[in-house]
């Protein structure tokens, strides 16, 4: 599969998978949640407040492993997997362009002070379970 097939593979599993997984590590062991993922292009953005165990265990180690994309069907699902530092950022833009209803039970609005955005920006992303095919990576 030639690279730019790959990415529009992976950009469609992107934008109609948006709850997946993400790993950070905590005293040396990893430790998993599920999240709420938004994107622009390949870099993933994600919200959670200032005062979590996530936010203290990326200024430990800001690296993460996130997937996407598997429906729990069986084997065969196709996914993404993707490692990529995390940025923590308080910008407004961003902010306001992630917010929506569903996170208001958390959250009083874009505005809040402890809203943080995750933005995630990918060194690796491969791929899986694309039938009949071996894990596939794409350059970035």
């Amino acid at each position: 599969m030639n690279q730019n097939e790959l990415k529009k593979q992976i950009l469609t599993i992107l934008q109609e998978n948006r709850v997946g997984t993400m790993a950070t590590i905590h005293d040396n062991k990893p430790r998993s949640r599920y999240m709420t993922f938004f994107h622009d292009d390949l870099t993933l953005y994600t919200v959670t407040s200032k005062d979590t165990h996530k936010t203290e265990d990326i200024e430990q180690n800001p690296y993460t492993h996130i997937l996407l994309g598997y429906e729990g069907e069986g084997i065969g699902d196709v996914y993404v997997e993707i490692e990529g530092k995390v940025v923590e950022s308080d910008d407004e833009s961003l902010k306001e362009k992630v917010w929506n209803e569903h996170l208001e039970g958390w959250f009083d609005g874009p505005e809040d002070p402890d809203l943080l955005i995750l933005q995630i920006i990918p060194d690796d992303i491969r791929l899986m379970n694309k039938k009949d095919q071996p894990p596939q990576t794409l350059d970035l």
